[in-house]
């Protein structure tokens, strides 16, 4: 049957299942729990304070950002344990120390010598150590030093020098472009050793190192043994998307999120339904088409959330999505009249989530009212 909240709602608009996103938090938190180690959700996904404070196990931390506007906005909502994990830019060092006087921790990572000179300059200038983690390249995804970089050394001592060495961390990114739990598992392995060997290294070297950081959504869910690691990281999985379940880090019924739509026409010649939600609703992230199954702009679901078999999004312009049945599924097109609500899953609930100023919440307890939740944006 048709939710009839969700009738008044308009479209497009982004639908979040509150019961989905409870249970995808409690079960990466009983692993982290698990293995040992604390957990400090990343909050870029969500952007939102409420769930921030649902998602945090502290209330006010730990947590991860990927943003400065994320760290003044949950800073703001009271979050005082805050990693910035994008490597800092020295212009953006005022910032860093408005907000530690404002009294969050706020802890920043860095990979050169030349990022640590700076920290570490700004933070003599301003009487206040800034705490950085240097960040250790565990998969040649991105950025970071390999732990036998002579460099690690040089960049811990200007740390120790003049701020603070808080740590290492490093993120598998490439552990998205493999499928299932033992590769996961096997990447997660790739980030305890990497950072354990740097650990060890800063610590011969008689510097500190009290915080071993490691994480991504499919390998903090797949990780066996995190030895030596004092905490894990992830995000999406708060949400999980279609990109997570395509790799099996999640199935499509952990997905969180959807965006509802309405049903504006038909090209019944060429197959298509066209819906009001494109691009702008659902962003333009393609992340399933290098995977083994293409799921175009998004899984169509019907208005209670139920999977229709063999459709996806097939195009997506501005503000036009059209539906079409995937080649090969032997899938027919269902009637679907003009006015019919549907919901979308998304390839990438970070990047659909971008397009939102708030969430549509379903709650958990059957029957109450839907829940407004504002998100933000920006940098």
């Amino acid at each position: 049957m048709p939710d009839p909240r969700l009738s008044a709602l308009p479209t497009p608009c982004l639908l979040l299942d509150e019961a989905k996103m409870t249970r995808n938090i409690g079960r990466l938190a009983a692993h982290a729990a698990g293995l040992g180690v604390a957990l400090r959700p990343h909050l870029k996904t969500a952007k939102s304070p409420e769930v921030a404070r649902r998602l945090l196990t502290r209330g006010d931390g730990p947590a991860t950002v990927s943003t400065l506007a994320e760290a003044e906005a949950f800073a703001g909502a009271g979050v005082r344990d805050i990693l910035y994990a994008v490597g800092i830019a020295p212009a953006k060092l005022d910032r860093v120390l408005a907000l530690r006087k404002g009294g969050c921790d706020l802890s920043v990572i860095l990979d050169s010598a030349a990022q640590a000179k700076a920290v570490a300059e700004a933070s003599r200038r301003a009487g206040h150590p800034i705490p950085a983690l240097i960040e250790i390249d565990s998969d040649g995804h991105r950025g970071g030093l390999s732990p036998d970089d002579p460099a690690l050394i040089e960049v811990g001592r200007l740390l120790a020098g003049g701020a603070e060495l808080r740590g290492v961390m490093t993120h598998a990114g490439e552990s998205y472009g493999v499928s299932g739990r033992d590769a996961h598992a096997a990447f997660a392995e790739r980030e305890r050793a990497a950072v354990v060997a740097a650990a060890a290294a800063l610590r011969a070297a008689g510097l500190p190192c009290p915080v071993v950081s490691v994480g991504s959504t499919p390998t903090a869910h797949a990780a066996r043994d995190l030895s030596g690691v004092t905490e894990m990281r992830a995000g999406v999985y708060v949400f999980f998307d279609l990109v997570m379940a395509g790799i099996g880090a999640c199935t499509t019924d952990d997905i969180a999120l959807s965006v509802l739509t309405t049903v504006i026409g038909h090209q019944a010649a060429r197959g298509w339904v066209l819906i009001d939600a494109g691009w702008m609703a659902l962003s333009r992230d393609r992340g399933t088409a290098a995977q083994a199954v293409d799921q175009g702009y998004g899984l169509v679901c019907d208005e209670t959330g139920a999977i229709l078999p063999g459709l996806v999004v097939a195009q997506a312009n501005q503000e036009h999505g059209i539906i079409a049945v995937r080649p090969g599924s032997g899938a027919a097109l269902p009637d679907v009249p003009l006015g019919t609500r549907l919901r979308i899953l998304p390839n990438h609930a970070c990047a659909t989530g971008a397009q939102h100023g708030v969430y549509h919440v379903i709650p958990t307890a059957a029957g109450a009212p839907l829940m407004e939740w504002p998100r933000f944006g920006g940098w």
